[in-house]
């Protein structure tokens, strides 16, 4: 099969639709391509763009159940992002009051990463590419 699967979006369902939106666009810097107000469903739906084309979908639901555990609850474990300065990132996060954790190396890759959370403690990663 020649026609290869590649990534075109992550959904997210956060529980605070402004604070979220702020944290996706804001501090991370995703652009907004669609918002959507779904009135049936009481629910937001946002679509976010990141570079290479793959897009975050938030979504708000009407009491959705919180995460069970982190990040080791069965299903996605984590998010992560590709950086080509980890260090500048961490920075531009610190800035926004967003807790990193301290950069570890892989131990298999030799390169760089550190974690931190959305404003609903979604676990995500900066992982430095270059």
């Amino acid at each position: 099969m020649s026609d290869r699967l590649r990534p075109h979006h992550v959904a997210v369902i956060a529980s605070d639709y402004p604070r979220s939106k702020h944290f996706y666009t804001e501090v991370l810097g995703m652009s907004v391509i669609a918002e959507t107000y779904r009135e049936a469903r009481q629910s937001w739906k946002l679509d976010l763009a990141m570079e290479g084309g793959v897009q975050i979908e938030l979504f708000t639901f009407p009491n959705a159940p919180a995460r069970p555990t982190r990040p080791e609850a069965q299903g996605l474990r984590h998010l992560a992002f590709a950086v080509d300065d980890l260090d500048a990132w961490c920075a531009r996060l610190q800035e926004h009051g967003v807790e990193v954790e301290p950069v570890r190396v892989d131990e298999f890759t030799n390169a760089r990463f550190t974690f931190f959370q959305d404003p609903d403690g979604l676990p995500l990663e900066l992982y430095e590419s270059s």
